[in-house]
This record gives structure tokens, C-alpha cells and sequence, in this order.
């Protein structure tokens, strides 16, 4: 069966998700997982997504 569903909440983002990373400033990826910090949480991407919240940059 097909998919017919898949991406449908990228295309309905901004850029469709993509941006830089505030963590490791690449650009052009998809910034789909969000880390929890004091008071705010921060969209990063893929390789960054297991960062610990306090070692977060922005």
C-alpha cells in the first residue's frame, strides 16, 4: 500500500523543516526534534538530537 501521509506535517512547515541547526550551525537540514531546556524548547536536528539540554548553544 502507499504511504500517502508521509511528510505531510514538513510541508505545511516553514522551508518545509529545514533551517540550521543552532546547535552545530549545518544548514539545509531538517530541524524535527525538539530538546527542553529551562524555559524554552529548541528545534535541532538529527545528529543533534541526543545533546544534553545544558551543553546546547542557543
Amino acid at each position: 500500500m502507499a504511504k500517502n501521509n508521509r511528510g505531510k506535517t514538513l510541508k505545511n512547515l516553514p522551508a518545509h523543516g529545514r533551517g540550521q541547526c543552532p546547535h552545530c550551525n549545518r544548514t539545509g537540514v531538517k530541524l524535527m526534534y525538539e530538546i527542553k531546556g529551562e524555559n524554552k524548547t529548541i528545534k535541532v536536528c538529527k545528529v543533534c538530537k541526543n545533546t544534553p539540554a545544558d551543553k546546547l548553544t542557543a
